[in-house]
């Protein structure tokens, strides 16, 4: 029997050994990596376009974001029968324009609100090449997302940013973020939750639904590496 102890744990240490090793924050974010197309696909995504829709009581709100990366990102947005505005950030300035909610002309955001979304801008995605980046990582453990295991990754840039990252233990998909943003009335909670995720004629994967506090964002077509004119990054 006491063999049998000695032996049964010398298996359990091996095996916590194993799942250690399965659980460090690297290979976690390597099989990430891995899932979205691979290190050096990644790195060849230069510019995305996504067109969807958000319904809002029971309207539904068109949605065009064009991005270009670590260059600028633009976001319009088109309310049946009250106009279009956009929401625009850049790598120094960002401006708003919403005339659904009686603004007259583009109105430039804070310094603090253009510094907390330059990760944005990012659109390779900040756990690519962390290290480079000025990044730090840590596994802080599993959670149930919609009853599925995910990793906790906790990535801090080399602003201060924290972003916490929960990665399917299964796909290995980011399904849900959760960070800081800032807004006019100062910094918030931000929580997204990405699903039905799908393979572009690239052979990049994106998730087609995107959830925060506003609603859910519903994608219908994704362009990958389309020619972008950069002068849309600017409202002056």
């Amino acid at each position: 029997m006491k063999k049998l102890a000695i032996g049964l744990f010398a298996v359990a240490a091996v095996m916590s050994v194993q799942t250690s090793k399965a659980q460090t924050a690297d290979e976690v974010i390597d099989k990430y990596v891995a899932a979205m197309g691979g290190r050096e696909k990644l790195l060849l995504l230069k510019s995305v376009k996504l067109t969807g829709s958000l319904n809002v009581q029971g309207m539904d709100v068109g949605i065009t974001i064009t991005a270009v990366n670590v260059v600028g990102t633009r976001t319009d947005i088109s309310v049946p029968g009250m106009g279009e505005g956009f929401q625009i950030m850049n790598t120094t300035k960002g401006w708003n324009f919403m005339p659904f909610q009686g603004q007259a002309t583009p109105a430039e955001v804070s310094a603090d609100q253009v510094k907390a979304s330059q990760s944005q801008l990012d659109i390779q995605g900040p756990l690519l090449n962390y290290k480079e980046k000025g990044s730090q990582v840590e596994l802080a453990g599993r959670e149930k997302i919609d009853g599925k295991d995910a990793y906790k990754i906790k990535l801090t840039n080399k602003a201060g940013k924290v972003i916490t990252y929960f990665i399917d233990a299964t796909t290995f998909y980011r399904v849900k973020s959760i960070g800081k943003t800032q807004t006019p009335e100062g910094e918030t909670d931000a929580e997204t939750s990405y699903s039905d995720f799908k393979k572009t004629a690239d052979g990049y994967i994106f998730p087609f639904s995107q959830t925060n506090a506003r609603g859910t964002i519903v994608f219908t077509e994704i362009e990958v590496n389309k020619p972008v004119d950069e002068k849309i990054f600017t409202a002056e």
